[in-house]
Formats: C-alpha cells, sequence, structure tokens
C-alpha cells in the first residue's frame, strides 16, 4: 500500500482501483488462455493482448489484441476472437472470483501500425535531408 500525506495526516489508499487490478488479471489469465487452450487455428499462436481496459463498473472489458501475419490473418484472427468469447469468460468465470466476470470486447491495437507509419515517414524525411 502506498502512503499519502494529506492535512490530516496519512491516509492508506491502494495505488492502483479495482478496475485496474482486474484489467491486469485479466490480461494475464486471457493471454494464458490464448496461447494454451484456445485450439482455433484463426488465433492459436497469432495473437497477443496487448493491453486491457474495465468500465469503473466492471461490466465491461475492452481487450486490445494485436494479431501477427498481415490484413486478411487479423480478420479471421477477430472473427475467431469473437467466436471464442463465450468460451474466454465462462472459463474465467471459473477462475476468478467475482460476484459477475466482464462481458469481454475484443478490439484491435493499431498502435504497432501506427508506430511502423510514423517510422516510414521519419525515414522518408531523412532521405529528402
Amino acid at each position: 500500500m502506498d502512503f499519502e500525506i494529506f492535512d490530516t495526516g496519512f491516509s492508506r489508499r491502494p495505488s492502483f482501483s479495482r478496475a485496474d487490478r482486474i484489467a491486469d488479471l485479466l490480461k494475464e489469465e486471457v493471454a494464458n488462455m490464448l496461447l494454451f487452450e484456445i485450439k482455433d487455428p484463426r488465433v492459436q499462436g497469432l495473437v497477443t493482448v496487448i493491453s486491457v481496459k474495465v468500465t469503473k463498473d466492471l461490466r465491461h472489458a475492452d481487450l486490445f489484441v494485436s494479431v501477427h501475419g498481415g490484413d486478411e490473418k487479423e480478420q479471421k484472427a477477430m472473427i475467431g476472437l469473437g467466436k471464442a468469447a463465450g468460451f474466454i469468460r465462462k472459463s474465467l468465470g471459473r477462475r476468478i472470483r467475482m460476484r459477475r466476470v466482464p462481458e469481454l470486447h475484443f478490439k484491435l491495437d493499431e498502435t504497432l501500425k501506427n508506430q511502423e507509419h510514423l517510422e516510414q515517414l521519419f525515414r522518408k524525411i531523412h532521405e529528402e535531408e
């Protein structure tokens, strides 16, 4: 626990909210499931969980994933993740002690694509100089 100093003295406050802790736990569990339990060839070995955001009411979780292998494999992997979402949520319900497991929404993380695009632009600018 972290301590924060206020006018009234010391206060014990967790450094992360419950939603943040649940998001970290979901990221770890779903990543393990994608590696070892999901048998769908559209998903197996191609998908990496980049980050997870959970709403404050803990009802919804956005899982941002990266897919290796190009645009066609991205589309197939996202379809496969959509089909596997129910199985993943049910498995999470057995592993995590929560009253309600968040509804899972898989979204494609565009960060790596944007980074590559920016690097290409910088290279092009550098070559023109």
